[in-house]
């Protein structure tokens, strides 16, 4: 047989990504494993605890509202054509382009003081700048659902909300599945919209960057390193079930 030069020539240019993104996890998890004492230390400090907990707590609840509100909108994308689609396609897009920061000013000057220092500020910050991955996940799985199904199940007496739920929906589940969790991967991540809008409640994300402020890179580095693998545990696990929801 030939050799694949092509192939392996691209797999060993690929394999810089993966070592560049993979070398900082384990050097900082491996460096914290030396300090064990500051680990145990961090991780009984109730005030990261409670930070961990907003952070999971809100994340959670920016992507099950873009589930409520993004899947439909995806299907309507997938599935109409109308006049400014296209718009509405940009508009969507428009917060991943948009600097965090620049999202947080933008919300604070909108709603003012109604989200300043609160639950709500944050869900919404993170809301704004994640629910493109849902909205955009669920319109690329709706569009794998060929549309003729749905007219046969309205043929044979099915209403078109029910054709929705009983044939569209669970085709393009792992689809709008791997959207949600990038999602709510994009809402544990976000700093820079919640540090404007709300340093109260405080969260993980925002406990990170008070810490190495005030104390240093090795009071902030055990939070850094929960925070991570809490996050790949959750982000891992999903993963996997959407996996094995795509193979059923």
């Amino acid at each position: 047989m030939r050799h694949d030069y092509v192939t392996g020539f691209f797999a060993l240019i690929g394999t810089f990504m993966i070592v560049y993104i993979l070398l900082p996890l384990v050097v900082i998890v491996g460096k914290q494993l030396f300090d064990w004492e500051m680990l145990m230390r961090t991780l009984h400090d109730e005030l990261v605890l409670i930070a961990l907990r907003n952070s999971l707590l809100t994340s959670t609840a920016t992507m099950l509202i873009s589930l409520f509100f993004g899947v439909p909108l995806g299907y309507i994308l997938a599935r109409k054509d109308f006049k400014g689609k296209s718009f509405v396609q940009a508009v969507v897009d428009v917060p991943i382009v948009i600097p965090h920061s620049v999202v947080g000013i933008m919300l604070l000057v909108t709603f003012s003081n109604r989200i300043l220092d609160s639950y709500l500020g944050i869900i919404m910050a993170m809301l704004f700048v994640s629910a493109p991955f849902t909205i955009n996940a669920a319109r690329d799985g709706f569009l794998a659902v060929d549309e003729k199904l749905e007219h046969v199940a309205r043929t044979l007496g099915a209403s078109k909300l029910r054709a929705f739920f009983t044939i569209s929906l669970p085709m393009a589940m792992s689809s709008i599945l791997s959207g949600a969790i990038m999602t709510w991967a994009r809402a544990i991540s976000e700093v820079g919209a919640i540090l404007i809008i709300a340093y109260y409640p405080k969260t993980a994300q925002i406990l990170v960057m008070e810490y190495f402020n005030n104390y240093g890179l090795r009071a902030s580095r055990p939070i850094s390193v929960i925070l991570v693998l809490l996050s790949l545990s959750i982000f891992v696990i999903l993963r996997w079930l959407v996996g094995r929801s795509r193979n059923a």
